[in-house]
C-alpha cells in the first residue's frame, strides 16, 4: 500500500495503478484493488479518473518524459552538439529507466486497450519535433553539415531506444557493455559524423 503522505491522491493512484498493472496485467487487476493499495476508495478512484483505462493513460502523461524533454531543449542546451546530445540521451535513458514498468504495461496490454498506443506514442513524437528543430537549428548556425534533421532525429531515438529495449529485462543481449559506455561512444560518434 503507498502510504506516504508527501503525494497527492491522484499521484498515490496513478503509481498503485503502474505497480498492480506491471505486476498482473491490466485485466489481472481491479479498480478496488487500485484504489485500496492507494489507501483511497474505488469511488474516489472513479471520481477522480473515471475508469481503470482513463487512469493508466493520465499515469503516462504524468509520469513519461515529454514535458521534462521540453524543458530541457527550451532552458539547458548549449548548442554544443556532443555536450547536448549527451544531456539529451542521459535524461531520455533515466526517465525512461525510472518508467521501466509503464514501458512494460505498453509493451504487454497496449495494444488491447482502444487508443491507447495512439495517446502514449505522443511522447516520442514531441521529443522527435524539437529534436528535428534542433537539428535544423543548430545547421543554421554552422555547427551541423547539411542534412535530413528528421531523419537524424528519428535516427537518434530509435538508437537509444534500442539500447533502453535491450536493457529492459534483466537478461540484456549484451551484458558487458554498460548504458554509460553506450552513451558516450554513441554520441561521440553521431556528433563526428553530423559536425562540420
Amino acid at each position: 500500500m503507498i502510504s506516504s503522505n508527501k503525494f497527492s491522491s491522484n499521484d498515490r493512484l496513478l503509481m498503485a495503478a503502474i505497480d498492480l498493472i506491471a505486476e498482473k496485467g491490466y485485466n489481472g487487476v481491479s479498480t478496488r484493488e487500485i484504489a485500496a493499495a492507494a489507501g483511497l476508495s474505488e469511488k474516489t478512484l472513479f471520481r477522480n479518473f473515471g475508469s481503470k483505462q482513463n487512469l493508466l493513460e493520465t499515469a503516462f502523461e504524468r509520469f513519461h518524459y515529454g514535458e521534462t524533454m521540453k524543458n530541457l531543449f527550451n532552458e539547458k542546451l548549449v548548442w554544443d552538439l556532443e555536450t547536448d546530445l549527451l544531456l539529451i540521451s542521459r535524461t531520455y535513458h533515466d526517465i525512461m529507466n525510472r518508467n521501466r514498468k509503464m514501458i512494460q504495461i505498453s509493451l504487454k496490454d497496449g495494444a488491447k486497450l482502444p487508443g491507447f498506443r495512439e495517446k502514449t506514442s505522443k511522447h516520442p513524437q514531441q521529443l522527435k519535433e524539437v529534436l528535428t528543430n534542433y537539428f535544423k537549428a543548430m545547421s543554421e548556425k554552422g555547427k551541423l553539415i547539411e542534412t535530413n534533421s528528421e531523419m537524424q532525429a528519428l535516427s537518434f531515438i530509435w538508437m537509444n531506444y534500442g539500447a533502453f529495449m535491450n536493457n529492459l529485462d534483466a537478461d540484456t543481449t549484451f551484458p558487458t557493455v554498460s548504458l554509460e559506455e553506450f552513451i558516450l561512444e554513441s554520441v561521440k560518434i553521431f556528433a563526428r559524423a553530423l559536425t562540420p
